[in-house]
């Protein structure tokens, strides 16, 4: 069976950056030895924005820069850069909070093998939980977990609430 780690917008933004938090910075070293000892293959979400992003209806709601594609803000934390270069990751770009890419780039690397998902990463309340929810939608009989110890949300709250949102939609959190 494959197995598959989705690490969701670990870029230096969300980590210390513009919508960066110190809980964000405290999950960099535990998602980090995640990636390294994974058995299976990675993905990693890249938020990417461009620089009309104020004029986009997520940056209206959003009024925070962020993300925006060839600034250092875009590029994934140091740390998690050096874990995903060792192990080696497919990158997939996104414009929005959940990738409608990535699930056919999953289904193209699973073939006809069946396969298990887990998810890392930021923000557990905004990206994260967009990303595993749509995953559970397409793939309704695989197993999908998240690791909570290696998310972080806005607040600590809003992680706890999107774990719970998680568990009511059937992935796992562990």
């Amino acid at each position: 069976m494959k197995q598959f780690l989705i690490v969701v917008d670990m870029q230096k933004d969300f980590v210390d950056g513009a919508l960066g938090s110190a809980e964000a910075c405290a999950i960099v070293p535990a998602a980090a030895e995640k990636i390294r000892g994974f058995a299976g293959e990675v993905f990693a979400t890249l938020d990417t924005h461009s620089d009309n992003y104020m004029d986009t209806a997520e940056g209206r709601k959003l009024p925070v820069p962020h993300c925006i594609k060839g600034t250092e803000g875009w590029q994934l934390d140091a740390q998690i850069a050096a874990a995903l270069n060792e192990k080696g990751y497919t990158p997939v770009e996104k414009h929005t909070f959940g990738s409608v890419d990535l699930p056919g780039l999953i289904l193209k690397a699973a073939g006809d093998e069946e396969f298990t998902l887990e998810l890392i990463g930021l923000c557990t309340d905004i990206c994260v939980v967009s990303n595993a929810l749509m995953l559970k939608a397409v793939f309704p009989e695989v197993p999908i977990a998240v690791d909570a110890a290696c998310c972080a949300g806005v607040t600590p709250e809003k992680h706890e609430a999107a774990l719970e949102t998680m568990r009511s939609c059937q992935i796992d959190v562990k």
